[in-house]
């Protein structure tokens, strides 16, 4: 993954700009006169005229040159450093499992096993199901509803908790404080659109995911006949469920999902299950309880009062074969590919299983793998000089909140605080966390995953009825991602992140604050778009505007749900884009340009009119945004991500917001009527 979120979300060498100057880095303390890399200008498709399409200008001809990889959904040179991460994690882990005897429970030995447990292919296939076969048959064996309750708690525990998520979440009126959450779960396809929506796409997704269901029975044992007809139970099943379920732009409302209970409340709400036991199992007292979706659980207690035994069991075969086939035999890992990623997803292969295993251990010991990462690849200076543009930008969004005159004194003033507010992680954690407990051995890759997959499930409920711990991450250091959380105020930068293309000690201003600077501003603008502007300075979820206000601010994101709601993908089909969907993360791209802008114009080449190779400084900030965000995305990849993802497509998240921003018309002499320039009356600003 790499699209930054609001959380509540082949090496190629390349001719660059170089440019030689004084930089002065003022933030940092310190000057140093230096070759540093500019924009890409091979990549620019000088074809294009900027003012006609600006995502094809900046990049087209790298994205010709660059054929997405069959194994991958999208490509660019952002994508790309996100796969190099991968195989530098490779390289950590092929050394570490090459020396069998570290200390027990340390990070080089619990990294180092997991990964030689997963890439050891001939082990793995030759057990084929037979490590699933014991909580096969405890499904098999139940016999009463005390039994389907009791299996239910020990899905959950090894995190294929279905129907239902339970975990920790901080309280939304209380945010020092961390509750117990029940949220929805328990579909196979991406979400409720896909059971209910007669359009073609979803029909031929749905007819997919039956021949997947009953190929994934089959190779656990089923006949054809019965798994075809075990097949439709799922669908069934899983349709009830999607139709007690919230969709997508209704979850991007914190309110929607913001039901406060107690153990009673919740027990009144499904009295055929105990919620006593439930949370006993899971080591968890009674206390405060947010139920994300009432309807849902209603539902459930509908399934639970009413559906037969037989179809549960059918329904958590099915519920616990998807949650573990990665981890079984070729098979089971073919099959799945097959649906999740070639049929949905548009992508021709599977990544070798080096990289996919660097990935696991990733997803399941990332602090661990992390620190020897950090060491490596996010030296001091790169963390001083990311932590000097956080500020410089943060430094820009209260001058522009100062500056805008649709905002009264009361509501600015509360902006303000909020901006002040704000937690700043960057690189990687102060405190690691500590996975010495999970027992990881060099031959047994299921129960190794399964291992750490407990531990991670219990660290969380862990966490609930106690203070908010604010040193966690959400993402392990080494993801090439970022993200703004409104519960904690705080936006966090991972050190897989701060790297080439996005940003480098090496570059010149241009590039980084156009590049990871506009990410920055990005994440700093959640905390005021559509979403996060829901919650105060603490994280509380609380209206903080006046009431004309906040008449303004819904008056100023419509424009850019119009706007977004305009954009269509490509090909044949008519399928837009849904503004609402993407209103926060639009919001994110077009202030997080802007703020970027002002603050890359306070930097010494910011500041100067010095052109290299024939474009200004402003002109190569912009092109570095371009060329950072210049994904090639597959056909099948894009309905994907149009239907469910709150994250524009590419190209979008270039265009979009620079139509709306007159500096880079100013940039590039674009004439009023031109693609890339909206007029007056219809430019986008919220901030």
């Amino acid at each position: 993954m790499c699209n930054e979120s609001s959380i509540y979300e082949a090496k190629m060498n390349r001719k660059s700009l170089t440019l030689l100057l004084a930089i002065t880095l003022t933030a940092s303390g310190y000057a140093q006169e230096t070759a540093l890399k500019g924009i890409e200008t091979s990549d620019l498709n000088p074809s294009v005229k900027p003012c006609d399409n600006f995502f094809d200008y900046s990049n087209g001809t790298w994205r010709s040159q660059n054929p997405i990889p069959a194994s991958m959904d999208r490509w660019s040179r952002r994508w790309q450093a996100g796969e190099r991460n991968k195989d530098q994690l490779r390289e950590i882990l092929d050394g570490l499992a090459a020396e069998p005897n570290h200390p027990a429970g340390s990070p080089a030995q619990l990294t180092g096993d997991f990964y030689a447990a997963c890439t050891n292919v001939k082990a793995i296939d030759a057990q084929g199901i037979t490590p699933l076969k014991p909580y096969l048959a405890a499904i098999d064996a139940i016999h009463d509803k005390a039994g389907l309750q009791q299996e239910l708690r020990e899905l959950q525990a090894i995190g294929a908790g279905a129907p239902i998520n339970f975990g920790s979440t901080p309280n939304p009126h209380s945010p020092g404080d961390v509750i117990a959450d029940i949220a929805a779960g328990g579909l196979g396809l991406p979400d409720r659109d896909y059971y209910l929506k007669p359009d073609k796409r979803f029909a031929d997704a749905r007819a997919q995911y039956l021949v997947y269901v009953a190929k994934i029975f089959t190779l656990a044992g089923s006949s054809e006949a019965d798994a075809k007809a075990d097949a439709q139970t799922v669908m069934e099943f899983e349709t009830g469920l999607a139709k007690a379920s919230l969709d997508n732009v209704a979850l991007r409302d914190p309110k929607s999902t913001d039901h406060l209970t107690t153990l009673d409340g919740v027990q009144k709400m499904t009295p055929s299950f105990d919620w006593s036991a439930f949370l006993k199992s899971a080591h968890v007292e009674p206390g405060v309880i947010n139920v994300d979706q009432p309807a849902f659980l209603t539902e459930f207690e509908h399934r639970l009062a009413s559906t037969s035994l037989k179809d549960w069991k059918t329904y958590l075969r099915w519920q616990l074969l998807n949650a573990r086939a990665s981890t079984l035999s070729q098979p089971f890992v073919d099959a799945r590919f097959a649906f999740y990623q070639k049929q949905l997803a548009g992508v021709g292969e599977l990544k070798p299983r080096e990289v996919r295993c660097a990935e696991q251990t990733d997803a399941l010991l990332g602090e661990a793998l992390g620190q020897e990462y950090v060491k490596r690849y996010f030296p001091p200076e790169a963390k001083q000089r990311a932590q000097a543009m956080v500020a410089n930008i943060l430094s820009a969004m209260h001058d522009t909140i100062e500056g805008v005159d649709w905002m009264t004194p009361p509501t600015k003033q509360k902006a303000l605080q909020k901006l002040a507010s704000f937690q700043v992680k960057v690189g990687y954690p102060d405190k690691w966390k500590d996975y010495s407990s999970v027992k990881i051995t060099r031959d047994d890759y299921f129960n190794d995953s399964l291992a750490a997959t407990r531990f991670l499930v219990a660290e969380d409920a862990s966490l609930i009825n106690k203070p908010i711990d604010r040193s966690r991450w959400g993402m392990t250091p080494p993801t090439s991602n970022a993200y703004y959380n409104p519960l904690m105020n705080e936006i966090v930068f991972p050190a897989g992140i701060l790297q080439p293309p996005a940003f480098s000690t090496a570059y010149s201003d241009a590039v980084n604050y156009g590049a990871i600077g506009v990410v920055m501003g990005h994440e700093i603008s959640h905390g005021f778009d559509d979403q996060g502007s829901q919650f105060d300075s603490t994280g509380k979820l609380e209206n903080w505007w006046t009431p004309d206000d906040l008449t303004k601010f819904q008056a100023k994101t419509s424009c850019v749900v119009k706007q977004f709601n305009g954009f269509r993908i490509d090909g044949p089909d008519d399928i837009h884009i849904n503004g609402k969907l993407v209103l926060g993360e639009s919001i994110g791209d077009l202030a997080g340009l802007k703020i970027a802008y002002l603050a890359f114009k306070k930097t010494a080449q910011g500041q100067s009119d010095t052109k290299i190779d024939g474009f200004t400084p402003a002109q190569q900030f912009f092109i570095a945004w371009g060329q950072f965000r210049g994904d090639e995305t597959r056909p099948e990849t894009q309905k994907l991500m149009v239907q469910g993802d709150p994250h524009p497509l590419a190209k979008y998240r270039v265009i979009g917001p620079m139509q709306n921003f007159k500096p880079f018309a100013d940039a590039f002499s674009c004439p009023a009527n031109s693609a890339m320039t909206r007029p007056d009356t219809e430019r986008c600003i919220v901030w």
